[in-house]
């Protein structure tokens, strides 16, 4: 375990465990029917408990970003350059996020994107890529 893998318990066991198999998991509320993220027990938005778990469909728009050049923490110093990034995903919550594979000068705001899994230490987290046309998001 490094200083950068999530603090997996048995709450957001099925958030990690979906990304390892290439699905995105965001709390979908009953009372409200609003989504949310990052996960939480309640709705942040009604504050009833009666949420759940639903699989989002893995497409975002680019919020804002920011091309990291220095962090001293493990892993992520053996990284850098890299883009930290908050998206709009398609079902309405605001994820913070890394975008991959897509040169800096190519980043704009709204653009859309699609999400990619990458292996980290003894998790798989969720991060951002380019949907290109014609690939599924």
């Amino acid at each position: 375990m490094t200083a950068a893998d999530p603090d997996i318990d048995a709450f957001t066991r099925p958030y990690w465990d979906a990304a390892t198999e290439g699905r995105l998991l965001i709390r979908h509320c009953a009372a409200c029917d609003r989504t949310h993220h990052y996960p939480r027990e309640f709705c942040p938005h009604c504050w009833s408990e009666d949420v759940d778990w639903e699989r989002a469909s893995g497409r975002a728009t680019l919020y804002t970003w920011s091309v990291v050049h220095r962090n001293d923490l493990p892993p992520f110093g053996e990284r850098v350059p890299y883009v930290a990034a908050v998206v709009d995903l398609a079902e309405g919550p605001r994820m913070m996020t890394e975008v991959v594979d897509v040169p800096e000068a190519d980043l704009r705001i709204g653009m859309e994107l699609r999400v990619a899994f990458r292996a980290e230490g003894d998790a798989t987290v969720p991060v951002f890529t380019g949907a290109a046309e014609g690939r599924p998001a």
